[in-house]
């Protein structure tokens, strides 16, 4: 029997146990992290934490600390944020108010996570089927849900990823705040948004004072590679949080990611510096990546907004992944993102170097299997 398609990327442990290998000879680029070392505010935090109280106190279950660093970050109300034990754990709370505001409507090909979080509470899904070809240009209109128009949404949960995962592709938020008075809920996952160059002017956390059906959920995982440490956030009216903490373990976040976290948010001009190398880093390798994969036969690439692509075969790429794995690498398996299958890899951005031994490895087992 086929072994199951792991709903996310970053499966290394797995991965090197079932190539019997040492995890350190893998570069894993199914994950979609930075590929620098976290800020050197976040581990000198890390290490004040450890040397301190953090590993025998219990946290802070106010959150404090954390919350007025990301509240003086988004200029909001402290009040309307909770941090969580990474997104997926605040997806799960979200699901649960979406499960109850009526049917979900998922774009697909999607994060298979929200599935997840829904089947959690018994939430009915509906597909919203998004076209698997689009433009370089940045942002793009969200492609409305056919029944926007005729005025068939209300009492519906609209789930939207933005820039999309697994296609890179980013929404405009003027797009995206036109459909908010048309749902009982709208949950936009914006995980990867700080990695995008001049992404943020799409973020829809302005929208959350003036939209109480507005859930925004942030991830700190991809933007400074701590996917360990589990921390992620939501921006949300205040009474909607209020319940989540009621349903949530007291203690959801540990206090290393809270002071790591507070740290790198509370650091301004650390903060800057950093933002300005990862987006430096993706308007580079992105575009470089993209056109060496497009020159290798029987593959392309699709345009990207952020620090991964989408790559589509012209027939089945699984031995092609299986390959590329025994060679060291490791690419996304997209067959659990509703809508593709085993045509569709997706590769994270890595460093030069390392994005060039992804093409060298690919053109070797593309060679190797006399697709060359």
């Amino acid at each position: 029997m086929a072994s199951p398609v792991p709903p996310h990327g970053g499966n290394l442990s797995a991965e090197a146990r079932r190539l019997g290998c040492d995890p350190q000879r893998l570069l894993d680029a199914s994950a979609s992290l930075v590929p620098f070392q976290p800020p050197r505010s976040l581990r000198r935090a890390l290490a004040q934490a450890i040397r301190g109280s953090a590993l025998r106190d219990y946290p802070d279950r106010s959150q404090s600390e954390l919350r007025l660093a990301l509240a003086a970050h988004h200029g909001i109300d402290p009040d309307a944020l909770l941090a969580g034990n990474g997104a997926a754990e605040l997806f799960t709370w979200a699901a649960r108010d979406a499960a109850a505001a009526g049917s979900n409507i998922l774009p697909q090909p999607g994060f298979a996570d929200y599935a997840r979080a829904l089947h959690c509470w018994r939430g009915a899904t509906e597909a919203m089927r998004l076209p698997l070809a689009w433009s370089d240009a940045w942002p793009q209109p969200f492609p409305h849900h056919s029944d926007f128009a005729s005025g068939l949404s209300s009492g519906r949960c609209l789930w939207i990823t933005n820039p999309h995962n697994p296609t890179g592709q980013l929404w405009d938020r003027a797009s995206l705040a036109r459909l908010l008075p048309h749902y009982a809920l709208v949950i936009c996952d914006e995980a990867f948004l700080p990695l995008v160059p001049e992404g943020e002017a799409h973020s829809l956390v302005p929208w959350v004072r003036d939209y109480p059906n507005l859930v925004v959920i942030r991830s700190l995982t991809k933007l400074f590679a701590i996917a360990g440490l589990r921390l992620g956030y939501v921006v949300a009216h205040p009474d909607r949080l209020q319940r989540w903490k009621e349903w949530r373990d007291p203690w959801s976040v540990n206090g290393l990611a809270m002071a790591a976290g507070a740290a790198v948010m509370g650091d301004r001009s650390g903060l800057e510096r950093w933002m300005a190398r990862v987006h430096g880093w993706v308007q580079r390798e992105e575009p470089w990546l993209r056109a060496q994969l497009n020159q290798l036969p029987g593959l392309t690439a699709r345009p990207s907004s952020v620090n991964f692509l989408l790559i589509e075969g012209c027939a089945s790429l699984l031995t092609i992944r299986d390959g590329l794995a025994r060679r060291g690498v490791l690419l996304r398996d997209c067959r659990s993102f509703e809508g593709l299958g085993e045509r569709w890899l997706r590769v994270g951005l890595q460093s030069h170097a390392n994005n060039r031994r992804i093409v060298r490895a690919l053109r070797q087992e593309l060679e190797r299997q006399s697709l060359v």
